[in-house]
C-alpha cells in the first residue's frame, strides 16, 4: 500500500506534521509531496527548536527521494519524498500567495497518482483559502477543489474522532443561504454517498444515520420553520423505503447524547457549524476529514494551517497520524467490500 501526503501551506504546520511521521515505522509506504529543501529545514528546525515537543522522541531523519519503482514500508528515522519546488521562498508563520501554484500543483500530483492507481490514498495537510482564493479562480477548499478534480457531481464532507463521525448536507456557505441549499435532491444524494461510503470504505454491513433537523427542536411541527416537514422527513421516508437506515429528523441539541453515539454509524448534520463543535470538542487533537463520493479515497487532518505556532515544534501531530491510520483502514475496508462483490464469473 502507498499513501500519498500533501505538505500543505508551506507557511504553516503541514510541512513540520509530516516529520512526526518518521518517528514511527508503518506496515505502508507513506510518501510526502513537499519542496525538499523546504521539508529539510522546516524538519530541522522543528527538531532543534526550545521549545519542541517532547513526547515523540524527535531525531534526526533521513529523507529519502521518491522512486515510483520501489514499493516498501516506511521504516522509523525516514522519510520519503515526492520533490516539488516552491514558486517563491517562504517564511514561517507569513503567507506568499505566489506559492499557490505550488500547493495546487501538490494536489494535482497527488490526485493524478491516485486515478492511475500510483497511489492507494490521500492525506492532505492543511492549506491557507486565503492564498488559493481569487477573483479568476475561486477557491473554496480542498474536497470542491477534488470534486471538480474528479468531475462528480456531488461529494460529501465527513469529520471524525474516536467517538463519532459526522457528516455534512451542506459545507462551506453563509448560514443565510443553508436553508435554500437544503432540497429534496441535495438531501438525497447526500445520504445515499453516505451510506455507500460508510459500506464501501469504513466496513459498515449496515449503516445506522442519524439526521439532524435544521431548525431548533427540530422544527417542532412547523411552529419553528418548515423545512423538516416541507423537505427533510418526505426525503428520509422516500430513502427509508430504499433500505436506508436513518434516523430523524432529530433535535440536534440533543443529537448527540450517549445513546446515540453508541448506535450511529454517523451524524448527518444540515450545516458546518450544527456538528462540527460538538465532534471538534470531543476530540480536536484526535480529529480527521474525509471526503465522501470521490473515486479515491482522501482524508486530512482537522485543523488548520496554525500560522501563529508554525515553526516552533509546538503543532500536535496526533490529527495527521489518525488521518494517516484512517486512510489505512479505509483501504483496507474498500478492498474487503470488493471481494465481498466480486462477481465469480468476471
Amino acid at each position: 500500500m502507498r499513501i500519498v501526503i500533501t505538505s500543505g501551506e508551506p507557511a504553516g504546520v503541514g510541512p513540520e506534521l509530516c516529520y512526526y511521521l518518521a518517528t514511527q515505522a508503518w506496515d505502508h509506504q507513506l510518501v510526502v509531496i513537499a519542496d525538499k529543501k523546504m521539508l529539510a529545514t522546516r524538519i530541522e528546525a522543528c527538531a532543534h527548536s526550545a521549545s519542541r515537543r517532547s513526547d515523540y522522541g524527535l531525531k534526526a531523519i533521513t529523507l529519502r527521494d521518491y522512486d515510483p519503482t520501489h514499493l516498501s514500508p516506511s521504516v522509523s528515522g525516514e522519510l520519503t519524498v515526492l520533490d516539488l519546488k516552491l514558486n517563491a521562498p517562504t517564511v514561517v508563520g507569513k503567507l506568499e500567495r505566489a506559492n499557490a501554484p505550488y500547493v495546487l500543483g501538490m494536489l494535482d500530483r497527488a490526485h493524478q497518482g491516485l486515478i492511475t492507481g500510483e497511489f492507494d490514498a490521500l492525506v492532505t495537510a492543511p492549506i491557507s483559502k486565503e492564498v488559493l482564493d481569487s477573483k479568476e479562480h475561486p477557491f473554496t477548499g480542498h474536497t470542491e477543489y477534488l470534486q471538480q478534480k474528479c468531475g462528480v457531481k456531488r461529494v460529501v464532507m465527513l469529520l471524525g474522532c474516536p467517538q463519532m463521525r459526522v457528516a455534512l448536507a451542506t459545507t462551506h456557505l453563509p448560514l443565510k443561504d443553508v436553508s435554500a441549499a437544503i432540497t429534496p435532491q441535495v438531501l438525497t444524494e447526500v445520504i445515499e454517498i453516505l451510506d455507500h461510503d460508510l459500506r464501501e470504505k469504513f466496513g459498515c454491513p449496515n449503516p445506522h444515520i442519524y439526521v439532524a433537523g435544521l431548525n431548533p427542536h427540530a422544527g417542532e411541527n412547523g411552529h419553528l420553520g418548515r423545512e423538516e416537514l416541507d423537505v427533510i422527513i418526505p426525503t428520509l421516508e422516500k430513502l427509508r423505503q430504499q433500505g436506508i437506515d436513518l434516523k430523524g429528523p432529530l433535535p440536534a441539541d440533543s443529537m448527540f447524547n450517549a445513546h446515540n453515539l453508541k448506535d450511529a454509524s454517523a451524524f448527518l448534520c444540515m450545516y458546518h457549524d450544527q456538528g462540527l463543535p460538538v465532534l471538534k470538542y470531543a476530540g480536536f487533537e484526535q480529529g480527521y476529514n474525509t471526503t465522501l463520493g470521490l473515486p479515491y479515497i482522501r482524508t486530512s487532518v482537522d485543523h488548520g494551517t496554525a500560522l501563529d505556532i508554525a515553526g516552533q515544534g509546538l503543532a500536535d501531530p496526533n490529527s495527521l497520524k489518525c488521518a494517516v491510520a484512517l486512510a489505512t483502514e479505509m483501504v483496507h475496508a474498500r478492498k474487503r467490500f470488493a471481494a465481498a462483490h466480486a462477481n465469480p464469473k468476471a
